[in-house]
């Protein structure tokens, strides 16, 4: 059994479920970069790493918020997926994003038990 109180379950559901969407989006605009052309990669570069810098600071506040160290674990990975972006190894970076989708999918889980526990899912 998962030992989480209530509103901590609610809270980690709702930033795991969110993140996942948002991490599964940035996966597929980080392989989509792959295709783009020289003239459009740089703006595509830049609209990315503004997207995962708004999705890292969504996590940031899911670690603070929850004290879930998934959600953290989730951060580093966007942290090494930015810095590859960076580098323009989107393909890499990827690989990164989905990590962090994994990490972001752990306190979801365990919270949809907790919810399911009590009847609340």
């Amino acid at each position: 059994m998962v030992c989480m109180d209530l509103p901590t379950a609610v809270k980690s559901y709702q930033f795991g479920e969110r993140a996942k969407s948002e991490l599964i989006i940035s996966s597929q605009l980080s392989l989509a970069l792959t295709g783009f052309s020289e003239a459009e990669r740089a703006g595509g570069k830049r609209m990315l790493l503004l997207l995962l810098e708004s999705v890292r600071s969504e996590l940031q506040f899911a670690a603070r918020s929850t004290g879930q160290g998934e959600f953290q674990k989730a951060i580093t990975s966007i942290n090494d997926a930015i810095s590859l972006i960076e580098s323009s190894q989107p393909e890499q970076a990827s690989e990164k994003i989905a990590a962090a989708i994994s990490a972001s999918t752990t306190p979801a889980q365990n919270a949809w038990q907790v919810l399911s526990e009590h009847g609340l899912i």
